[in-house]
């Protein structure tokens, strides 16, 4: 296995079981993200890349896939193909390298997020996972506050088991963290159309998504969250999200795309890190909709350490 040392933690590149998954700190939220109904209203023009200090959040990003049967146009990962999904426990390997290689013992929050490489609603063993998560955290020498696991899915429209995964994930987010889990729904555009082209026809319709939301309990904690990675090119039509999605349940989260070798073949305008200018124009007409927002702005240094899906395994493949 291979160690790539980034700014803000490790990737870890596991060739023989065809994984690669990812270790960062944060920067803290008073950094790098805005979020008015947070208090947070200071707009972000760059982030500084500094020290991270693991010890007040640790964020792990694990596969749930061996590479990803999806074939979004703005990710590299089908580039390394599609092997299958990981076991529970090649999940639970993923973890416990992440943190037995660090001397930390303490956390005051332990993110996973299940948004490596893969799309986690085509694995099963992704709910058993976030089951034992709590006590595999603890039986690695971790003792962390707050254990938060994200479930991040782009909707594949050809999994019949869709509804079911993310009801059962709901139930696992409301009731057995009690509101500290995450899903988030990869919306990108409010325009099918251009939804289409993004993930190659692969997602459910906004309709379709609409529908399925609106079966969602009420969640518990932290709503839901509508996801925009944006381009210059990205369609947001504040009012058409309104008609789609209650607010109750969910937030919308801004994201620059990362500038992975796929988004800039396919002509997508990576809108950059250091003018917020780019993301008011996004942020303004949803919040006078009414909608929570979170903008959120990495360092260069993120995107340039590559730390983005697949790139690792991809390159020490080639």
């Amino acid at each position: 296995m291979k160690t790539i040392k980034t700014h803000t933690g490790k990737i870890y590149v596991d060739s023989e079981k065809k994984l690669e998954f990812l270790t960062v700190g944060d920067y803290g939220k008073e950094n790098n993200i805005k979020a008015d109904f947070l208090g947070l209203t200071k707009e972000i023009n760059g982030v500084a890349n500094t020290e991270v200090d693991l010890s007040k959040k640790w964020v792990a990003t694990i596969s749930t896939q061996k590479g990803c049967p999806m074939k979004c146009k703005f990710c590299d990962v089908p580039r390394f193909g599609f092997h299958g999904n990981a076991s529970l426990d090649e999940l639970a390997y993923q973890i416990r390298t992440i943190i037995e290689n660090e001397s930390v013992l303490h956390t005051e929050r332990f993110n996973v997020h299940l948004a490596r490489m893969g799309e986690p609603t085509w694995n099963e063993n992704v709910p058993s996972f976030a089951l034992q998560l709590k006590s595999l955290v603890r039986k690695c020498g971790l003792m962390a506050d707050t254990v938060h696991p994200v479930v991040s899915t782009m909707l594949p429209k050809a999994n019949k088991r869709l509804k079911d995964f993310i009801l059962t994930w709901c139930d696992i987010k409301n009731e057995f963290y009690h509101g500290e889990a995450g899903l988030q729904f990869s919306i990108n555009s409010t325009d099918e159309a251009q939804r289409n082209e993004l993930f190659d026809g692969k997602s459910l319709s906004l309709q379709e998504i609409s529908a399925l939301a609106k079966e969602l309990p009420i969640p518990k904690g932290r709503k839901y969250t509508l996801n925009f990675p944006v381009t210059a090119q990205t369609i947001l039509d504040a009012k058409e999200l309104s008609s789609l999605f209650d607010k109750k349940k969910f937030i919308v989260k801004i994201t620059p795309i990362h500038e992975t070798s796929s988004a800039i073949e396919n002509g997508f305008e990576v809108t950059g890190y250091s003018d917020y200018d780019v993301y008011r124009k996004f942020e303004q007409p949803l919040l006078e909709e009414g909608w929570d927002v979170i903008v959120f702005v990495p360092s260069k240094e993120e995107d340039s350490d590559r730390i983005t899906c697949g790139n690792a395994l991809i390159s020490d493949k080639e």
